[in-house]
Order: C-alpha cells, then sequence, then structure tokens
C-alpha cells in the first residue's frame, strides 16, 4: 500500500537530511495519511480535487446510485430499493441523509469507484454485504441487464472476488425472494451450495459445515474484531441464510 504523505515526507526529509530526515519525515507523513484516512495517491488526487473521500456506509450507496444509473434512467424500483437498504442496515436520520447524498453523488459516475473499493480487499464481511446489495439494485426493476451485471463483477474484481463467485451471490436465497419465489427443489439446492455439501453428504456433515460456517460468521464475532456498521450487518444476514438454509436440508432430509 503506497501511503501517499508518508512517502512524500520520506522524500522530502531525505532532501533536507538525508536518512534521519526521511525517517522522520515518514513518521509524520504517516501520522497524516492516518489522519486523512488517504491510503493511495489516486484517494489524494481526488481529495485534491473536492471529492470527499466516502465512509463504508456511504460507499454502498454510491455504488447502489452507480447501478441505478447505469441504463441511463433511474425508475421508481431502484428509488424503492435504496430505501429498503436503508432499513435494512437500520441507519439514523443523519446516516440516512448521508445515504441519499451518496446515492445521488454515485449516479453522476465520477468517483473513482476502484480506489474506495481496494480498501474492502481485507474485510470479506463488508465485501460480501456490499455485493448482495448490489444485486438486490441489479434486480429491482425486475431484470439485471448487461451493463449492471458487467459493473458488480468488475467491482467484485477489485475487491479479489472471482466472477464465478461474484454470479454467484446474484442466486441466493434472499435475491431469488426479490425477484421470484424460489421453487421448493430449487431452494433445497441453494442451501445445500450455501453449506457447501451435496445431495449425498451426511447429516454429520451437514451438521458441522453449519456449525463451523456459523462460528465463522457470527456478527458477536465479527463486532468483536472490531468491525464497523456494515461488515456487521453483512454478518448478521449471512447468520440468517445459514439458519434458513439449515432448516431447508433438515425438514428435506429429515433428520434433527
Amino acid at each position: 500500500m503506497l501511503w501517499p504523505f508518508t512517502l512524500i515526507g520520506a522524500g522530502a526529509g531525505y532532501a533536507i537530511a538525508s536518512i534521519p530526515g526521511a525517517m522522520l519525515g515518514a513518521l509524520l507523513g504517516q501520522a497524516l495519511d492516518r489522519r486523512l484516512h488517504i491510503q493511495s495517491m489516486a484517494e489524494l488526487r481526488e481529495r485534491i480535487g473536492g471529492r470527499k473521500v466516502p465512509r463504508d456506509d456511504e460507499l454502498i450507496f454510491i455504488l447502489l446510485g452507480r447501478l441505478a444509473k447505469s441504463d441511463g434512467r433511474v425508475v421508481d424500483g431502484h428509488i424503492q430499493q435504496a430505501r429498503v437498504e436503508m432499513r435494512r442496515l437500520d441507519l439514523s436520520e443523519p446516516a440516512t441523509r448521508r445515504a441519499i447524498a451518496a446515492f445521488n453523488r454515485g449516479k453522476d459516475g465520477r468517483d473513482n469507484l476502484r480506489v474506495h473499493l481496494n480498501r474492502l480487499k481485507t474485510q470479506p464481511h463488508a465485501a460480501e454485504g456490499l455485493l448482495r446489495a448490489c444485486w438486490r439494485m441489479a434486480w429491482a426493476d425486475g431484470k439485471a441487464s448487461k451493463s449492471e451485471r458487467e459493473l458488480i463483477v468488475l467491482w467484485g474484481k477489485w475487491l479479489g472476488w472471482t466472477a464465478e463467485k461474484v454470479q454467484a451471490l446474484s442466486s441466493t436465497e434472499d435475491d431469488q425472494r426479490t425477484r421470484a419465489p424460489a421453487s421448493s427443489a430449487g431452494e433445497y439446492q441453494e442451501a445445500l451450495r450455501l453449506l457447501g455439501m451435496r445431495t449425498d453428504s451426511e447429516p454429520a456433515q451437514i451438521k458441522r459445515a453449519y456449525r463451523r460456517l456459523l462460528s465463522r460468521h457470527h456478527p458477536d464475532k465479527v463486532a468483536g474484531s472490531g468491525a464497523n456498521l456494515i461488515q456487521v450487518r453483512a454478518a448478521t444476514e449471512k447468520t440468517r441464510e445459514l439458519h434458513h438454509a439449515y432448516a431447508v436440508i433438515r425438514e428435506k432430509r429429515g433428520f434433527r
């Protein structure tokens, strides 16, 4: 990671006082980078250009606004879905105002989204929650267009996800319910996929997989690691999906 003021400080310090100056300059520059939350030269250029670096709870709505506008026109379904996402995150009144502003900001398409998404590469829960929200927005008008799909796959790539993994999120139980009720057979297959199991997996294997995933994604554990609001909300959603998937499999297979 190239911290801009750290590099600038080190260079300036070296020019003034050789190696000791470079060390002092780097320390002062790093403190400034951390204070301003700037992690790359691209972010610094955006800040100089007057574009405020978005918070994590604003970034998601910038992406949603960009998706809504990707086909040229924002429809009522997009606006309603943005409101659904605000309720899903249980935003406060000030946070809701920021989310609305971020959604409108996303529609102008001027943000360097790659810069902002790179921040979430090491935060899998936040990345997954963000991509799930993007798929829900893509389906808000009843169809996910080619441009919307391409954007989500591209954003997933910047988050370190494969195209296949990003596409798989489109067919999760929550997203299917947004479009149409899932069939019983389809729901069972999706539940198996979510737990990483097959139709011939033994009940004991299914139970172990369910408990292991539940432990990994439990919101209390995520919150205890210092996660932000979006990460905790994503973990809560993931936990709910795991509960539902296990219940579907258990009912289908008839075990306790």
